[in-house]
């Protein structure tokens, strides 16, 4: 049975995912654990490394997941990467946020604020029914505003430049938050959002499931 790892998106768990099929192989979601002080998004991906107990594991991320299991794969020899709605390098993360990371706005910008659902956060995530936005707004309230901020850093100043060889990048066309035309990616999802792991779960589960 192939072993697979999953990495949730910025302070999310296992909620997004709920929807998808994964019958027939053994999971694991990999926990977001405390950042410490001044930690390089390589050290904190080292530290995730030792919930992974297989040998040549499948890594799938979402959004903030895809670029940490990007850098898991940097210390690990893995089967594949599927990353969802994420970014491959820093070339693909909007240059809005870089210049933010360049002059350091991001820090200006409450964690509370982050934190509070609101019909913007509805907008941006793509979550458009009374179900998914009850996901979305527990997964807010329930995120640590000190990964939060940790994150969104590492996020805006990410340097990555490589790309795995097993590396297959699924995104959507209508994700507001990492927009489409920033993004090379292998599988296009139509009408895909942020979250479509939650209202495109069907159809992302069988594109999934093709490839492992």
């Amino acid at each position: 049975m192939k072993s697979i790892y999953i990495f949730s998106g910025l302070g999310a768990d296992e909620r997004v995912f709920k929807k998808l099929d994964f019958s027939g192989y053994e999971i694991t979601f990999i926990r977001w654990i405390a950042p410490n002080k001044n930690e390089t998004i390589a050290h904190y991906a080292r530290r995730l490394t030792e919930q992974i107990k297989s040998n040549r594991p499948i890594l799938i991320g979402l959004s903030f997941g895809g670029m940490m299991a990007t850098e898991v794969a940097k210390l690990i020899d893995v089967e594949k990467i599927i990353i969802i709605a994420s970014a491959k390098t820093y070339q693909e993360i909007p240059f809005y946020y870089r210049l933010a990371g360049l002059l350091k706005l991001h820090r200006l910008v409450p964690a509370a604020v982050l934190k509070t659902p609101n019909i913007f956060s509805n907008w941006l995530f793509g979550t458009d029914n009374s179900e998914d936005k009850a996901i979305l707004a527990s997964i807010m309230v329930d995120t640590d505003p000190k990964f939060l901020v940790w994150a969104i850093d590492k996020i805006v100043n990410w340097k990555n430049e490589t790309i795995h060889k097993n590396l297959v990048h699924i995104h959507g066309t209508a994700d507001k938050i990492l927009p489409f035309y920033f993004v090379k990616s292998d599988i296009i999802v139509n009408g895909g959002g942020h979250l479509m792991t939650l209202n495109k779960a069907e159809e992302l589960t069988q594109k999934i499931r093709g490839l492992i």
